[in-house]
């Protein structure tokens, strides 16, 4: 018996006709990153990403990237992890994809990014930005990093 005799049919359209009444969606806006300056970190992923800088202040700025935006809020007292200690949490990462690793690489590194010596895998590289949080430069279509 096909879902139409099982009433199958029936839960669907009660479904849709609660969908089509939520007045409270989600949608992702952003990720902000703590720092020590707001300012400066977003100068940083404006200049990588090619975005632009829509917003800045003391506390806040915002970068406009391709893909979307990335906050940044001002930190008294900021401490960046120490990755890849596994006493220190890093709590997230930021993975960027990359056509050509070498010439990404010089990119950020002529921005200001420091490549940390161990690198865990072949195709992705991980850096930290300039307040020390850690990024990746991946390949793009080789996936995503394992264990950055």
């Amino acid at each position: 018996m096909g879902a139409a005799g099982r009433g199958g049919a029936g839960r669907l359209s009660e479904a849709a006709r609660i969908l089509v009444r939520m007045s409270d969606s989600i949608k992702f806006g952003s990720v902000a990153l703590e720092c020590p300056d707001a300012g400066q970190l977003a100068a940083f992923y404006a200049e990588i990403t090619g975005g632009t800088v829509t917003s800045a202040d003391e506390e806040w700025a915002t970068v406009k990237c391709p893909g979307g935006d990335l906050d940044f809020q001002t930190a008294p007292g900021y401490q960046p992890p120490a990755w890849p200690d596994p006493s220190s949490s890093m709590q997230m990462h930021l993975d960027f994809l990359v056509d050509d690793p070498d010439a990404a690489e010089a990119r950020v590194l002529a921005a200001g990014a420091t490549k940390f010596g161990f690198q865990p895998g072949d195709h992705f590289r991980v850096y930290a930005d300039p307040a020390g949080h850690p990024f990746c430069l991946c390949v793009d279509g080789e996936g995503p990093p394992s264990q950055a």
